[in-house]
């Protein structure tokens, strides 16, 4: 079950301040699995696809007064539950051909910038890629596209290290 950090913006809006700055930094300090209750006076549209694109799905219910609470829940894509068997022990993958950093792009970019570089590649050959956040986007984008990948967050958690294996076949 996951657990929530609450943030009520209704005060701030108020005030007559910007409350994007306040969700994306509390977005920063959230925990692994950890999600998001916000409070806002209106349904908040334009965040639902920032957050998407964060990985976070969301569900929202009216309040009293056409007030909203909002949860935003750490998305989970099915497609990387991948068996054991189908995955090569990673000495079997080769030497990554291309390393990106995409560290320092916004999404959709990184997404963007590697599935463009693995156009690039041939069949089994690999990319390495350093990013901010846990992909869960492109992770379905790349089954669509029959690759593999592995990934991980290095030790302290800022970065994600990510290997894509070029398939030789397209998922349809």
């Amino acid at each position: 079950m996951t657990e929530f950090v609450d943030l009520d913006v209704r005060p701030l809006l108020r005030a007559g301040e910007e409350p994007f700055s306040t969700i994306m930094a509390t977005l920063d300090r959230l925990e692994q699995g950890q999600g998001l209750r916000l409070y806002a006076p209106f349904k908040p549209f334009p965040l639902f696809g920032v957050m998407e694109s964060k990985g976070f799905a969301h569900e929202e219910a009216e309040l009293e007064g056409g007030e909203w609470e909002v949860l935003f829940t750490p998305a989970t894509v099915a497609s990387q539950a991948v068996e054991l068997s189908d995955i090569a022990p990673a000495d079997d993958w080769p030497e990554p051909i291309l390393q990106l950093d995409n560290r320092e792009l916004d999404p959709p970019e990184p997404m963007v910038r590697i599935l463009a570089a693995a156009e690039t590649l041939a069949p089994g050959q690999t990319l390495f890629a350093l990013l901010r956040r846990e992909p869960v986007f492109l992770f379905r984008e790349l089954s669509k596209r029959g690759h593999r990948w592995r990934g991980g967050f290095v030790p302290g958690g800022d970065t994600y290290e990510l290997t894509v294996r070029v398939s030789a076949h397209v998922d349809e």
